[in-house]
């Protein structure tokens, strides 16, 4: 396949899962999305099948990248664990060739999202970079002298799932005090949620949103409550943002990127949340005065930075050789 080739890239996600035509530079030429209906592996396996025939019909040879919400084995063949979607040692990589007739490269999502803000993004010609994709939780990917940093087992740069608050809040992996469960969408609604149920009297337009009702209220919700200029709600968007650029320094003081890119639907769409993030980080640095602060940007790609990402890595893994770190035998 060669490298200017259009390839199709597969994101999949809790909730929706996107896929597109991607063409060597980086531009979305076709896109599909389809509600993620069931978290089984057979049910997405379908979904997934159905949208690459439908964008591939009459393109043969583009290959498929696939990024996937999950921890994914050094070989890129399985999603050994994901703690939102039922996915345990699923050979995924095989079951999608096997169903599409095609050569498939099997990403985690957070990496396919970072890659797309290497190769196309803010981050274009930085040697090292690290991204954090906010949603429902944090994902996290690692660029180093243009290749993908995955670590010896395959599941690096899961920041989100790093302790941040001993005993704290209850993880969906297993563990207490992570550090996607204070920087986060599911965050967010958690403590708007808390604001209802003592029925706080600054809680008074979140109420209203949610029809009085703790259990309906959303990170979106409290984002866009936010945005409109509620008070309690900026609260938590800011108290969201200094747990971040906490996580931020800390990050900095092992990593030392030169540039982090905040993305995913609630680092892209939240100013307040990453400006809060910047403030806090440059003020918890290790050594500050006597070191660089790197750059802090939002993402640049957009909602499609992950199907982006993902073609693009398949792309250059059938041209040009992969882009992925090897990890030691």
């Amino acid at each position: 396949m060669r490298a200017d080739r259009t390839a199709i890239g597969v994101d999949i996600g809790g909730t929706k899962i996107a896929a597109g035509l991607v063409d060597a530079e980086g531009r979305v030429t076709r896109r599909l999305e389809h509600a993620t209906v069931g978290h089984e592996p057979w049910a997405v396996l379908e979904t997934v099948t159905a949208l690459v025939a439908e964008l591939g019909s009459g393109i043969p040879d583009a290959a498929v990248g696939v990024g996937a919400a999950g921890w994914i084995n050094p070989e890129g063949s399985t999603v050994l664990f994901s703690p939102h979607l039922a996915w345990r040692n699923e050979p995924l990589r095989a079951r999608l060739e096997a169903s599409t007739a095609r050569s498939v490269l099997l990403s985690n999502d957070a990496d396919a999202a970072g890659w797309a803000e290497y190769r196309f993004g803010v981050a274009r010609g930085q040697s090292h970079v690290v991204c954090l994709t906010l949603g429902t939780g944090i994902g996290g990917s690692i660029v180093v002298e243009g290749k993908l940093q995955r670590g010896r087992f395959g599941v690096a740069a899961e920041f989100g799932h790093q302790t941040i608050v001993p005993g704290g809040q209850r993880c969906a992996c297993g563990n207490r005090g992570c550090w996607e469960q204070y920087a986060s969408g599911n965050a967010l609604a958690r403590e708007g949620r808390g604001l209802m149920a003592v029925h706080s009297p600054v809680a008074h337009a979140l109420r209203e949103a949610a029809g009085n009702d703790p259990h309906l209220v959303t990170g979106e919700m409290v984002t866009s409550l936010a945005a409109s200029g509620d008070p309690a709600c900026r609260e938590l968007i800011i108290e969201a943002g200094q747990w971040l650029g906490r996580g931020l320094a800390n990050l900095a003081a092992v990593l030392d990127p030169g540039i982090f890119v905040i993305g995913g639907g609630l680092g892209s769409r939240v100013p307040l949340l990453v400006d809060t993030a910047k403030e806090t980080y440059r003020a918890n640095l290790s050594g500050r005065g006597y070191r660089p602060f790197a750059q802090v940007a939002t993402a640049g790609s957009g909602q499609d930075a992950g199907l982006v990402g993902a073609a693009d890595l398949a792309r250059r893994a059938q041209g040009q050789g992969s882009p992925i770190a090897s990890s030691e035998k």
